[in-house]
């Protein structure tokens, strides 16, 4: 029995394309969890200082710049939207296109214990916004004696293929992001 040579390049554009979906395409959600001490802090001040997107190139080394889209809401309850350009840490010349959704909310007066959340969902794009992954974010900031307890808890999706590689990079900024803050905030003190 002849198959076809059409059937055969179509078997295998098929097989190929499926592949690229399993292990390029298809992404599931990963954890990552990080959580610090910023000494001799108010957890208002350091939430505060973390909400302020302009503050965010201070604290994030990879973006390279950003532009608000959308502000609104009182001092409980405040929410904004930007659009931010970041490069790769592990591959500088890589830049991504993302577009981040905060939620800023702190516990209203009389509410115990006081806790002070950011809350952010964001859409990573590359390739000019062909291929896009998604991320959630709550960092919250809470009283330690006299200290502030900083903690986030981020879910991504990432590819199984690049999962070691997506890791990576979240921590790389992560940690950053709370050794920055350590520092800023200690600077403040002397």
């Amino acid at each position: 029995m002849h198959i076809p040579r059409l059937w055969i390049r179509a078997a295998v554009l098929l097989g190929i394309a499926l592949l690229l979906y399993v292990f390029v395409f298809s992404s599931g959600y990963q954890k990552y969890q990080i959580e610090g001490i910023i000494k001799r802090s108010e957890p208002e001040k350091v939430w505060e200082y973390v909400a302020d997107f302009n503050k965010m190139r201070l604290l994030n080394p990879t973006i390279i710049n950003f532009k608000i889209l959308a502000d609104h809401g009182h001092a409980h309850d405040w929410r904004y939207t930007v659009e931010y350009t970041e490069r790769l840490s592990h591959w500088p010349y890589w830049k991504n296109t993302a577009t981040g959704r905060y939620v800023v909310t702190k516990t209203l007066p009389g509410v115990s214990p006081v806790a002070y959340v950011i809350n952010s969902t964001h859409q990573t794009c590359f390739f000019g916004g062909f291929y896009c992954l998604q991320s959630l974010s709550e960092f919250t900031f809470r009283k330690s004696n006299d200290d502030t307890h900083a903690q986030e808890n981020i879910k991504f999706q990432c590819p199984p293929l690049l999962v070691s590689m997506c890791r990576r990079e979240l921590e790389f900024q992560r940690q950053a992001v709370m050794h920055n803050l350590t520092i800023i905030f200690g600077k403040q003190r002397v």
